[in-house]
Order: C-alpha cells, then structure tokens, then sequence
C-alpha cells in the first residue's frame, strides 16, 4: 500500500513541474519570429532553428545584439553592425521583416542599427502598436516616412539619421504627443518645417540637420523642456527662430539666418553650445553671449556680426571653445579670450581687431564692408526743369525694389511755398565715397531692431517736413531745448514723427556732415527712440547748410519717472523696464560703429511706447552737441592709448546714470540732486548688510508684499556699483544685464520670502 501511494503522488509532481516548465517557455509564435527575423538580417547567431527549447531571453548582451524579455515576451531587439558583418542583401522583403516584427506583440524598443537595410519603410510598420523606441539609422532607407507611424501613438522616441529620406517632414508629427527624442539627421528631407512641431511640449531634442529644410522656422517657445535643438546644414531663415530660453544645445550652422539672434540670446540661462556660424547675421554682435553663465562654446564665424570689442568684456567660467573669424568686429579682443589656458580654444582671425595675433584686416575695412554695397548712381534727369532736390547721403531705400541710394527726386520750383530757401540736387558721380551708401541688408536689419512697420531710413523733402508740422506751425511745437526746437508731425502715410530743428553755426556743405548721418542712421533698437530719416535746408547765397531737420519716431506715453511714480508698476515690471533700458544702453555703446558713449539718460528722457516699452530718447550725438555748442564730442583725435581710456570712461558714465536711473525705480521717487543719489546710496549700502525688514523700508512700499529679498539685494548692490566714485570700480553694461537677468530669475522662481538657491549668484566683474 505505501508503493502504490508514492507512485502518483511523484507522477503528479512530475507533471505539475513539466506543466510549470512549458508556461514560462516564449509563445511558440514569438520564437518562430524571431527565427524569422534572424533569417532576413542574417546576423551570425550560432543558433538553430529546428532547436525549439533555445531560450532567447538569456542570450548574453553584446555591443552588436541584445534581447530584453519580460514575462518570456520579447519587448527589446538591439542589433549593429560591425567589421566584417556582412550587410542585408538587396533583394529581403522589409514587409516580410516588418510582418516578423509585428508577431511581437510587447515589442518596446526596436533599434536595427547599420545593418544595409534598404528601400522604403513598408505601411507595417504601423503594426507596432507597442512601441515606444524606434531607431533605424545608418542605413539605406529611402521614400518618404510613412504615414502609418502616427498609429504608434506610444513613440517615445525616433531616430532615422543617416538614411535617403526624401518629401517634407511630416505634418502629422506633432500629433505624436508622447515624443521626446526626434532625429532625422542626415537625409535628404525638404520643404518648410511643419507648425505642428510646436505642439510636442514634451519633446527634448530635435535634430534635423544635414538636410534641404528651407523657410522660417515656426515658433518653437511652447516647446519647454527642449534642450536640445540641431537645425544645422539647410537653407532655414531669415529670422532667428523663437525658442525657449532653457535650451543646452543649439546649433544653427550653415543656414540662412539673417536677424533676430539680438533680441532672443540674452536670457539663456542653461545654454552650454551655441553654433550660428556661416549664416548671413548682419546684427551686432552680443558680448553678453560669451559671459551666459553657462556657456562652453560659441561659434559665430563666418557672419556680418559687427561692433566693438573691449578688454574689459567678461567670459564665462565654462568657456573654452570661441570662434569669431571672418566678421566684422573692431576694438579689442576682450582679455578674457587671451588667457594662456592650452585648454581654450579661441579663433579671431579675418576681423579688424587692435590686439590679436591672429590675421586681421584694417579697421576701414570692417567699417567700409558692414556699412557698403556697391550701387550704381542714378544717370537720368528730368530736362527742362530746375532741379531742387535734396542730397541723399543715406538715400531711401525700397525693401522691395533696393533703390538707389544717393539720389533724390526732381520736382519743378513751383512745387515749394517759399521760393526764397532752395534745396539743390549735389552731383552723384562713379567716385560716389562707398562709406556713403548704407549696405541694404543691414538697413532691413536696422528695421527689423526697431518695432514692427518701423520703415527705412531716408532722406526727406523739406516741403515734407513742412506739410507735415503745418509749416512749423506753433501748435505742433512739443518743447523748446538746447539743442533747437522739437515739432510733432504728421507724413503723407499718417505716420507721427518727432522732427527736430538744428540751426547751424557754421557754413559747411553736406559733405561735411556725412559722418554724422551715418551714425543718426544707425539709432534704430526696439529700446530706443529711432531715427527715421533727416533733410538739409540750405542758404541761398552759398548752398552751405542752413538748418538740419532730424526726424524720429514719436512717442507719446510719457516717460519712466511718470510711470514710476503715477502707476506704481510691480516689481517685475519694474526690473523688465531696467533690462530694456540697460539693452538700449548696450546698443548705443557697443551695437553701432562708433559707439555713443555719455549720453546723459535720466528718467525723464527714458519714454514707454503703448506696450509700455522703454526708449532712450537721449544721444550724444556730435551733431547735436555742436548745435548745443558744446564740446561734448565723441574722442576722434589724440593718441591711441587716451582715446581707448576716454572711451572707457565714457562707458562707464553711461553705467553712472543707469545707477541713479536704478535708483529712482527701486525707491519710488524722483531723485533730484547728487545729494538725493548719495542719501540714498548710503541707504542701500547699509540695508545690504541689514536684514530683509530692513531692506523693504528703503523699496517702494507700493511693492513690499511682492518683491523677493534676493532680488531687492541684487539690485541694491548693483545699484551701488553702478554709483561708484571710481569709474573703473562700475561693472560694464553687459555685467548690469547679466546681475537684471539673474534678479528677474529669482523674481520668476517665486522666491517671495527671502530663501535663496545657492547655485545662482550675481556676477560683478571688476572693470
């Protein structure tokens, strides 16, 4: 009795134990895939197909394949290619392939890696259904990216580089909402960037370089959590794309890019590599962008950026890659760039820089080739009638049509109300002096830096500018100053205009005043008031200039200290309107060739546009500075040496006024006098030693529930730098940019009681 008891009992594990052994093997039709798959790519496994109890899912990983299993179902396949592996023969089926692949049922991740896979990507490729990671690159995949993929509605990710794509990347790719990861690098995809691209707000990185990608690039700051963005080698432009600033990597190289990069770099707090190089920027060039607090890499070469360099320019910690060849920028190369470190690596060559070692051009040619094109005069005249037109030294310019510039219209003397003042037509001859002729990429550029319909500069009539102040009748009359009277106007396109009225001391030709139109033509930012164009009235006797005719843009919703003190603006509002008029001040110094430096910004020359906007409405201008008979001139004579120390000083006198400006914003109230701004600054200087109660009895109460410590103490010892006595102890205007950014940083983190991260502090840099 007790054998027969022991026998089923060990009959019955036995069985029980086989039963468990076949429930974890893999589904006989997954095996059967793979064999199949196997079969197509013909990757040397030493296995057997007829073998049925090979258990796949242990197979050791290697460089060149490995399976992932879950539950005995395969979900990961990753193959490569390598030396001496034979490629996949041109004549496989992909649908038999893909049907292979589609028996998989928990396939997550497929990744078939230089195996010579050719022809196009068949519609069962949609069949994947559990898909999230698709990487089939460095192949020879052709046609267009098949439809089908949309249904893989769990893709994650997609790496198609290195093939022979052809078509437009897809329009339906934005409805893929789970991607992270979109790589098409490398083939031959065409046509414009679809705008669904903006719909992945999930999406980290996306590269399509290497392809024949052209048009604008749609807007992209939606796309928030994009670190990674590589556009590089197509025919994308003009305009700069708008992005979010948390980007680590961009790179722009060899496009069409033109304009743009000014306005959008300055707040890319986490930027590491910056690549713009070989586009067409014609803008100034950003020092600002070397001193990101992150940034390792900058290559702008092969551009029009232009402006002036000096020592004193600040570089971040992390910088080691800089290539600023074949540009157009003067002055000095910043000491930063010189350091002997082996492990920086820096490239200057084929600019007009002072102090380099590497080839530069004289200073003349960057100056000539950022402003100059080659034009040809106009050769017609009208017969018959007296010619009364006036010289066209910054001639107005067609967008469309790039007229010529130099030349104005003929209009018959009856056309003028006052025959007794005349305006004559100078000649225009072949020898026409280049410095002369604006180039007309830059002049859309310049248009493009102030606000949106900001049209051309040009040369104006003067029965223009006297049709549009009703002949300078005394309602038009805004203000009375030293510098001549300032009329409101009205053009023939109902456009307002500011016009101001020079009297000249001194009989000269137009000649003479030919530097300063260019430099009048080159005041157009979004931070300041531009110039919209001038005319020359003339003496009758000699033709000198009589009166000059400066015409700006109007601006008609009062200036900052109003604004300050009547609408009590938030705090945050209140550190935009320091940063944009900080940018304006960046502009005047380093974003014109030569720079304005000392020019007198208070916060009653300092308006708001209707979007409540900042622009400097205060220049210091040598024409203007003669009209007031003052020697207030730019330095233009003397050795090289005091020229470079008036300069800087001048520098930082602008960076004293941004003090007093700062001043007036942090407390609320008008700062009058010197002993106002030293009160004052003594106030600052003990409330940043004090605590944080303190420090909110100095502010303006208007903002002591909103504003948080850290960015009140950022601005006060800003505030206080930018006061010094000394001028070479004030930061320069890009470090005052770089302290603004960081005090709206915290503004923005919503650091309201004071507690700080230690990973962000201000930069306050010696000068």
């Amino acid at each position: 009795m007790e054998k027969t008891f022991k026998c089923p009992f060990l009959l019955l594990l036995f069985m029980i134990l086989l039963q468990t052994h076949f429930s974890n093997q893999m589904p006989q039709s997954q095996l059967q895939a793979f064999f199949t798959i196997h079969q197509i790519l013909n990757y040397p496994l030493n296995i057997n197909s007829l073998d049925q109890n090979i258990d796949i899912c242990s197979f050791e990983p290697s460089p060149y394949l490995t399976i992932a299993c879950y539950e005995e179902n395969i979900t990961q396949i990753h193959t490569q290619g390598f030396i001496g592996f034979v490629p996949v023969s041109g004549n496989i089926s992909m649908e038999a392939l893909f049907g292979a692949l589609a028996a998989l049922p928990s396939l997550k991740v497929l990744s078939l890696v230089s195996l010579g896979l050719r022809g196009p990507l068949p519609q069962s490729i949609g069949n994947l259904t559990s898909l999230e990671m698709l990487n089939l690159s460095s192949n020879q995949l052709n046609g267009t990216i098949p439809v089908e993929i949309l249904g893989l509605r769990n893709l994650q990710t997609v790496v198609l580089d290195h093939n022979e794509f052809i078509g437009e990347v897809p329009f339906w790719i934005g409805s893929l909402s789970e991607l992270t990861v979109l790589s098409l690098k490398n083939n031959s995809l065409n046509g414009s960037l679809p705008t669904s691209l903006s719909r992945l707000e999930g999406l980290r990185i996306l590269q399509l370089s290497i392809n024949n990608i052209n048009g604008e690039v749609p807007d992209l700051r939606n796309l928030t959590n994009l670190q990674v963005l590589d556009l590089g080698n197509n025919s994308l432009g003009p305009t700069f794309p708008t992005l979010h600033n948390k980007l680590v990597t961009l790179v722009l190289r060899r496009n069409k890019f033109r304009f743009g990069i000014t306005d959008n770099m300055s707040s890319f707090y986490q930027l590491q590599k910056l690549d713009v190089s070989y586009n067409e920027f014609v803008e100034p060039f950003m020092p600002s962008l070397l001193s990101l607090p992150s940034i390792g890499y900058v290559n702008i070469a092969g551009n029009k950026f232009h402006g002036m360099l000096l020592q004193n320019m600040t570089c971040g910690a992390d910088l080691n890659f800089v290539d600023l060849s074949f540009n157009y920028l003067t002055g000095d190369l910043p000491a930063c760039l010189k350091s002997r470190n082996r492990s920086r690596n820096i490239h200057y060559r084929g600019n007009c820089l002072s102090n380099g070692r590497q080839r530069q051009h004289p200073y003349a040619f960057c100056h000539n080739e950022a402003l100059a094109v080659e034009i040809s005069p106009h050769k017609g005249k009208e017969k018959g009638s007296k010619v009364v037109v006036a010289m066209s030294i910054v001639g107005a310019t067609s967008l469309a049509g790039l007229m010529v510039l130099g030349v104005g219209l003929v209009f018959s003397k009856q056309s003028f109300k006052k025959p007794q003042t005349r305006v004559i037509l100078e000649k225009v001859t072949m020898m026409y002096p280049s410095k002369l002729l604006l180039d007309a990429r830059e002049i859309c550029q310049m248009a493009k830096l102030g606000p949106l319909g900001l049209p051309a500069y040009r040369n104006f009539l003067l029965d223009e500018i006297k049709e549009a102040t009703a002949n300078f009748d005394a309602s038009n009359l805004i203000r009375e100053g030293s510098s001549g009277l300032v009329y409101k106007g009205i053009l023939a396109n109902d456009n307002l205009v500011a016009i101001q009225c020079l009297k000249v001391r001194k009989r000269r030709g137009t000649q003479a005043y030919t530097h300063d139109i260019e430099l009048l033509s080159k005041l157009r930012h979004i931070n300041l008031v531009s110039a919209l164009g001038h005319c020359f009235e003339y003496n009758t006797e000699d033709s000198t200039v009589s009166r000059i005719y400066l015409v700006f843009e109007l601006v008609t919703n009062g200036n900052l200290r109003d604004f300050i003190f009547g609408q009590k603006p938030t705090w945050a509002k209140r550190i935009t309107v320091a940063v944009e008029v900080a940018k304006g001040i960046q502009f005047l110094q380093t974003g014109m060739m030569p720079g304005l430096y000392s020019n007198n910004i208070k916060t009653t020359n300092v308006l708001l546009d209707h979007s409540l906007h900042v622009k400097l409405n205060s220049y210091n201008l040598p024409l203007l500075a003669e009209n007031m008979d003052k020697a207030n001139m730019l330095p233009s004579s003397g050795s090289k040496e005091n020229g470079k120390a008036i300069v800087k000083q001048d520098e930082k006198s602008d960076v004293y006024d941004f003090g007093v400006i700062l001043l007036e914003i942090i407390v609320g109230r008008e700062i009058t006098s010197d002993n106002d701004i030293s009160v004052v600054k003594d106030l600052f200087e003990v409330g940043i030693k004090a605590d944080k109660i303190a420090r909110k009895q100095i502010l303006d109460p208007a903002v002591h529930k909103e504003c948080p410590d850290n960015s009140v103490k950022t601005l006060m010892e800003l505030c206080v730098r930018s006061l010094s006595n000394d001028p070479n102890d004030r930061p320069s205007i890009e470090d005052v940019l770089w302290n603004l950014h960081f005090a709206a940083q915290i503004q923005e983190s919503g650091q309201v009681d004071g507690s700080s991260d230690r990973s962000l502090s201000p930069v306050f840099t010696s000068q």
